[in-house]
């Protein structure tokens, strides 16, 4: 199933976002004066196939999990938040939410494998919680490969239903754990550089989480070469989940944005299942976690938002909307320098 998937990427339209670039360089401004914001419209240009760009309808995807390596003290709190902040987020009360409301993007949360049953919540898990991974596998190799799909199926069934760009979030209790071991793979670190305090680890806690990656990495020896290898071995249903997403934003030519690092891992994840994915996605903003400026220098993405977030659940991304509506609004008006009556500003230096 997941080789179908990966079937039907392609890169993005380049010509599109020549032609997005060039429309940016006519309006009455300095070149390139909206800087990164009139790069991700360009990008969402290559991605539409068309310099007409419009984001009318946006979604927020939210996949909630459980890990098990939470029994090892690597968290504050336990599975039952997982299942409280889901149950909110699927009432309408959640953090994201609101932020939703403000930015014009429908939340649809997901149960993808956590440790209780909500009626209330929208489900695909194939268990309840990953297990412990400081002893052996998170997950089976099958049941990585099911959770990726099904975030690349909801990615198709969105673009169907007309959403113009998506957001890939996560909730679960523990997976900054389960990202930063898989960070410390990918990245070829070690835990001490990487593991950060998540939603605030007091110093002993902290240096169990460390404790905990380093020991996860030796017992399961993953292959770093292996994508799906490595999500099964260190990931979370959530981060599986994420990386499907990513790889079904490219198999049906819809822009994803990437929120915090653990977006961020699963998105090092899908380029490495499929290249052309890079060109299919979008970074938010530079979270206080040290692994994730690092992944992003892996994808080749740069974050328009510097704000020391640290919320999770999409909100970074979600945050990026109303910043892109802003370009729009100038992108849409068609203040040119010819109809001012004015030269156009010509390039002094090469863009990079």
């Amino acid at each position: 199933m997941l080789n179908e998937y990966l079937s039907l990427i392609s890169p993005a339209d380049e010509k599109a976002a020549a032609a997005c670039r060039a429309r940016w360089d006519a309006l009455a401004k300095p070149l390139h004066s909206l800087g990164l914001l009139e790069d991700a419209i360009s990008k969402i240009a290559a991605v539409r196939g068309s310099a007409d760009v419009a984001l009318n309808k946006r979604a927020a995807v939210v996949f909630c999990a459980d890990n098990g390596v939470v029994a090892r003290g690597v968290s504050q709190s336990g599975p039952e938040v997982t299942a409280t902040v889901a149950r909110e987020m699927a009432a309408g009360r959640g953090n994201i939410n609101a932020l939703g409301r403000f930015a014009r993007a429908d939340v649809f949360p997901f149960d993808v494998g956590m440790a209780e049953d909500d009626p209330g919540v929208p489900s695909h898990k194939s268990a309840r919680g990953t297990a412990d991974f400081t002893v052996g596998p998170a997950m089976s190799r099958d049941e990585a490969e099911d959770a990726l799909c099904f975030g690349a199926e909801l990615a198709g069934k969105l673009k169907a239903r007309g959403y113009d760009v998506l957001v890939g979030g996560e909730m679960g209790i523990g997976n900054t754990t389960t990202s930063t071991a898989l960070a410390c793979v990918l990245l070829g670190r070690e835990p001490e550089e990487l593991a950060g305090r998540g939603a605030g680890l007091s110093d002993a806690a902290l240096c169990r989480k460390t404790e905990a990656i380093r020991q996860a990495i030796a017992v399961n020896q993953p292959d770093p070469q292996d994508p799906l290898g490595l999500l099964a071995a260190l990931g979370g249903f959530d981060i599986a989940a994420l990386t499907g997403l990513f790889v079904g934003g490219a198999a049906y030519r819809v822009p994803v944005i990437v929120d915090g690092v653990i977006a961020a891992v699963a998105a090092v994840i899908a380029c490495m299942l499929a290249p052309d994915c890079r060109d299919f996605l979008l970074a938010s903003h530079l979270s206080r976690e040290p692994a994730h400026a690092l992944l992003l220098d892996r994808l080749g993405l740069v974050p328009v938002i510097r704000g020391d977030l640290a919320l999770g659940e999409g909100s970074g991304g979600v945050m990026l909307l109303p910043l892109l509506d802003a370009a729009l609004a100038v992108y849409d008006q068609g203040s040119t320098f010819s109809s001012f009556g004015m030269a156009a500003y010509t390039p002094q230096e090469e863009r990079t």
